[in-house]
Order: C-alpha cells, then sequence, then structure tokens
C-alpha cells in the first residue's frame, strides 16, 4: 500500500474511531475531575449538578434548560440496580450511551412515564434472570454513560429537584471492582496517543458486528496490535499517522461545519437525525424504525464523528429535536457586530418545552453575559408575546434600548455564534418539517 493510501486509512480510521476516543475521554473525566456543575464521581455512582450549567462548564453545546444527573456506568463487575422515583409529571430523561456513542436505551417523562421504577443494567453477555419488578436494561458495552436531565423551572424549583436526583441511584448487585478503562502510552504525540487509544479501547470495547470488518481493515496501522504500542518505534508508520491524523482531523471540523449532510432550511441545520447511527442496539425507550436509523455506511460513521464533536450525548429527535445555524437571512456568520431579531410565529409545537441557547465558536460552550441569561425559552420569566401570540427574541451583544426587546433578548458574545433550538417531545409537524422556524433575520 502506498504511503498516500496509507495517509488515507489512517483518516478514515480517525473519523471512524474519534467518537469512541472522544466519549472514552469524556467519561474518564467524569470519574476523576468531573464537568462543570457535575463532581467527579466513581464508577457505578451518580453525580448530580445542583444548578444550571453555564459558560464555566467546558463540554459541548451542554444546555441551560435542566440540571444533570450523570453517571458513568462500568458492568464488567456485574449488573447494576437503577432506582427511579415518582416525578409527578415532572420532565426528566435518563439516556443511556454506548462507549461508541449509540444511544441505545430512554428512561423519563417520554419513554417510559414518570411512575417509580427498578431497572437492572447488565452487560452484554449476562445470563441471568431479573427480581421480580424489575426491567432489564441489556447494555452494549462494558462500560456506558447516563446522562439525565431534570426540567428546572428557575431558581425556587431546585430544592423539589435536588429531592428527585437524590432518590434516584444506583447499586451494584456484587462487590468486585470495576475494571475502569485500560491505560494506553501517554508518552506519545497528541496523533499517536489518539491512535493508540484507538487500538486499546476498541479492543476492550468492540464495535457493534457490522463495523468489525471496517475496524479489521485497519491492521496495516497497527490498530489490530495486541498489547504493548507500536507507536513511537517505525518512523514512517508514525509520519504515515500524523498526516492521517491531520487530514482526519479536517475532515470532521468541515462535516460539523457544513451540516454533517442534514437539511439546511432558513440557514438552520435540521439535525433531527444526527444521532440515528445506532442499528443495533434497542432497549426500553428507544424505537427500533427505520424513520431513526442513518442507513447509509459512510454517512453514518461521518454522522456519528460530527455528533459527537459538535454535540456529545445529544438525544435524538423524538425525545429533543435539536437545530443550529451559523447564518443570518442573508447567509452571513451570526456576529456580534450586529443585531438580530429571531421571530417564532408560532412557536414551536412541544408536548414537554422548547428554548435558544447561545455558544460561541469554535468551542461551542455557553457566552457569560451581564444578565446571566444564556438561553430564553417558553418558561423564561417576563419574556413579551405578540397580540397575534408569536415571539420576536432579540439576539445581540449588547443590551437593547426598547423594554420590549430588553426582556426578550438573548445576549451574543462579540464575536461569531450559533444558537441551537432545542424542542423537547416535539409534535409530529417539526420531524416532519410541517412546522419550519424561520432565518434569523440582521438588523
Amino acid at each position: 500500500m502506498s504511503i498516500a493510501a496509507l495517509e488515507d486509512l489512517a483518516a478514515s480510521a480517525y473519523l471512524f474511531g474519534f467518537p469512541l476516543v472522544f466519549n472514552l475521554d469524556q467519561m474518564d473525566r467524569y470519574v476523576t475531575t468531573g464537568v462543570g456543575k457535575n463532581a467527579a464521581a466513581p464508577w457505578n455512582r451518580f453525580s448530580h449538578a445542583r444548578a444550571l450549567a453555564g459558560p464555566d462548564d467546558t463540554f459541548v453545546t451542554m444546555n441551560n434548560d435542566t440540571v444533570y444527573s450523570m453517571a458513568q456506568l462500568d458492568l464488567g463487575a456485574g449488573p447494576v440496580r437503577l432506582e427511579v422515583p415518582d416525578t409527578a409529571g415532572r420532565y426528566y430523561v435518563l439516556q443511556f450511551v454506548s462507549a461508541w456513542t449509540d444511544n441505545f436505551a430512554y428512561i423519563g417523562h417520554r419513554a417510559t412515564g414518570t411512575g417509580a421504577a427498578t431497572y437492572v443494567l447488565v452487560p452484554p453477555d449476562w445470563k441471568g434472570e431479573p427480581a421480580a419488578g424489575e426491567t432489564v436494561v441489556r447494555v452494549p458495552t462494558r462500560v456506558a454513560s447516563i446522562v439525565g436531565r431534570w426540567a428546572v423551572a428557575g431558581d425556587d424549583d431546585l430544592a423539589a429537584v435536588h429531592a428527585l436526583q437524590d432518590a434516584t441511584t444506583l447499586t451494584p448487585t456484587g462487590s468486585a471492582t470495576p475494571e475502569s478503562l485500560p491505560a494506553t502510552d501517554t508518552g506519545l504525540s497528541e496523533a499517536l496517543q489518539f491512535f493508540d487509544k484507538l487500538r486499546v479501547w476498541s479492543q476492550a470495547f468492540p464495535p457493534a458486528p457490522r463495523d468489525a470488518d471496517t475496524l479489521a481493515g485497519f491492521e496495516p496501522l497497527g490498530l489490530t496490535t495486541i498489547g504493548a504500542t507500536p507507536y513511537g518505534i517505525d518512523a514512517e508508520l508514525d509520519a504515515t499517522l500524523e498526516a492521517g491524523y491531520a487530514k482526519g482531523k479536517a475532515l470532521l471540523e468541515d462535516v460539523v461545519a457544513s451540516g454533517g449532510g442534514n437539511a439546511i432550511v432558513n440557514g438552520w441545520n435540521l439535525a433531527y437525525h444526527s444521532f440515528d447511527y445506532n442499528l443495533d442496539y434497542f432497549e426500553v425507550g428507544s424505537p427500533d424504525e427505520p424513520e431513526f436509523k442513518i442507513a447509509d455506511r459512510e454517512r453514518r460513521i461521518l454522522q456519528r464523528a460530527g455528533a459527537a464533536l459538535g454535540g456529545l450525548w445529544g438525544n435524538q429527535a423524538f425525545e429533543a429535536a435539536y437545530i443550529a445555524t451559523y447564518v443570518d437571512d442573508r447567509g452571513d456568520r451570526l456576529t456580534g457586530e450586529h443585531t438580530y431579531t429571531l421571530t417564532l410565529n408560532p412557536p414551536p409545537p412541544v408536548d414537554a418545552f422548547w428554548s435558544l441557547t447561545m455558544y460561541g465558536v469554535p468551542d461551542y460552550y455557553l457566552v457569560a453575559n451581564p444578565i446571566e441569561r444564556y438561553s430564553i425559552g417558553d418558561r423564561t420569566p417576563g419574556i413579551r408575546y405578540e397580540d397575534d401570540g408569536s415571539l420576536v427574541i432579540t439576539i445581540a451583544h449588547n443590551e437593547p434600548d426598547d423594554e420590549r426587546a430588553r426582556a426578550n433578548w438573548l445576549p451574543a458574545p462579540a464575536g461569531e455564534f450559533r444558537p441551537v433550538l432545542r424542542m423537547y417531545e416535539p409534535s409530529r409537524s417539526i420531524l416532519d418539517q410541517a412546522y419550519l422556524v424561520p432565518a434569523i433575520v440582521r438588523v
């Protein structure tokens, strides 16, 4: 195989393996240092955020609608029991994400209702029987994440949510110690560390069977080598991997910036199928329907990588529909140098709630501002609707002079930005694109 062909193969390996490596790096953050409002918690324990996320929470596209309850599962020590309380109708969701970022189960308001329940989370090869009253959730990889979100109406609502979080528990059924993530070589360059993590972690947490041949095809890159790392030894192989890493990284950034193949309507990237790359694992609350499956193999792999970089642990559209934009009605990039309006007439039809959240570019973190408003939506106190029921949101870096515009102001950074509209439990008209959001208009 020529050097050019090997570099292209390395770029393909980067795109294929990025979700696994990026995801497990974030999981490791949660169990070692924590992320933002979520303090570190050991494997198989919840970390409950006690306040809404803000600009100090450096995690891609984190929402400002809910408080998070996060848990990193390691079922190498056996099944884990999950208890959820009765939320009396309050919106919440526990989203289950595999090592390869497949959303494979949902528990909560839409999926299972809001009554108290008990689940037993089991590893892929488990052959036991659940106890009476327990629902089995089979986890496709030994490690996985639970991404919990609780709707919060405001600061005075936090105490009630805290009580629900505290009643949501994980209990290991055995006494063995979780295995954790296998160690990788940390004395390598950024690129070579990436490929060593992909090599080691893909062996510990194999992809779905349909992707086994793809992984095996990376054998010339050393990714199937068992044991000690093959990197940092062969200068020619190292140079090939460095070049492939740079090429793959540039391709992935282009995928995210271009919308990843989703429909672009009025400048909005309708990311209703960005997270539909799971074709194999459908547990409680996860519909096994063609509408929510990306059948094309190459698009699925690209979409999975782009979704990880641009919105790791995002929900599928049947739970929460996301759309984002970088441009205004003229096709120009959004920037704090200008003032904009977004007119929602009518506001999004949802069964739960909706919000528009501001993110800076290129990190996709929440943006600090003087009024500490990071999102605006149907639950925002003091917003003012027009007589016809429409809502005009003003997006600007500087505070508006007009009283009505100030009430509906979503602060923007001085530089470029990307707003994201989230619609929780969207109506069919949203998913069918009968309801469309207009372009953001530059004033």
